[in-house]
């Protein structure tokens, strides 16, 4: 089996991480830790950059570092641990999330649940709810 959780290094996302890496712990799965890098592009003297750049890229790198972190701490606490894979992905978080679980052939999805209000939801969406919406395969989202 294989377990896919994505982070953004929120304490929601933290949340998952750590639900997951139960999860695979019980279920003897490979849990695989994911963030998305989204930046956006900018046409600077006629070629589009990357704001953030390299910093955008550390950052999530620190990110599913924290979330390895996390998974130890919960590995420690229980004994034994999944084998745990990390991967940065790009593109908007929900589409990357869910094209890469089928990519990778995941079993399931953890995320972690963004506190939008309702109004906020209605127009924007969260990622949460859209990886709900988009993923063939189970997905739970921690509170």
């Amino acid at each position: 089996m294989r377990f896919l959780v994505a982070t953004d290094g929120s304490a929601e996302a933290d949340a998952a991480v750590r639900y997951a890496a139960k999860h695979a712990i019980a279920l003897d799965a490979t849990l695989e830790i994911v963030h998305v890098l989204t930046p956006e592009t900018e046409l600077v003297g006629g070629e589009i950059v990357l704001p953030g750049g390299d910093k955008a890229v550390k950052m999530g790198e620190e990110a599913l570092r924290e979330a390895q972190e996390l998974t130890a701490d919960v590995a420690e606490a229980t004994g034994g641990g999944p084998p745990v894979e990390t991967r940065l992905l790009t593109g908007a978080p929900a589409d990357a999330v869910v094209e890469y679980a089928d990519e990778a052939d995941a079993d399931a999805i953890y995320v972690g649940h963004r506190g939008l209000s309702e109004e906020r939801e209605l127009v924007v969406g969260s990622v949460a709810k859209s990886v709900v919406d988009k993923a063939s395969v189970p997905v739970t989202v921690i509170r």
